[in-house]
């Protein structure tokens, strides 16, 4: 029973680090941008687009489709930096302890 009551514990002590985690990666924003920062597109720790910021050289009609693929490549981008990060802040909260491929934080 004694080890029971340490792994309750321990997964009590898991809950409450992945709990801090989930909030610091809320808070966290990351910045993709494209064409050499005439696309820029923010996201939060969870992947959700906050801001867009488009450099107005670019709005013109005829470049509408150019526009449209800058966006999907900050966005791209953007995604990618938040994952490294999100693996990151996992590894720190394991240890360094290696998770199976296509793990993913309960959100």
């Amino acid at each position: 029973m004694k080890n029971l009551a340490g792994l309750m514990k321990q997964a009590s002590q898991m809950q409450a680090k992945m709990e801090e985690l989930q909030a610091r990666l809320d808070a966290l924003m990351i910045e993709g941008e494209a064409g050499a920062g005439l696309v820029k597109i923010t996201l939060n720790g969870k992947g959700d687009m906050q801001k867009l910021v488009i450099d107005p050289k670019l709005l013109t009609p005829t470049d509408a489709e150019m526009v449209q693929d800058l966006i999907l490549a900050a966005f791209s981008n953007a995604r990618s930096k938040v994952e490294a990060a999100s693996s990151e802040e996992m590894r720190r909260l394991t240890g360094g302890i290696d998770l199976p491929a296509g793990f993913k934080l309960p959100f």
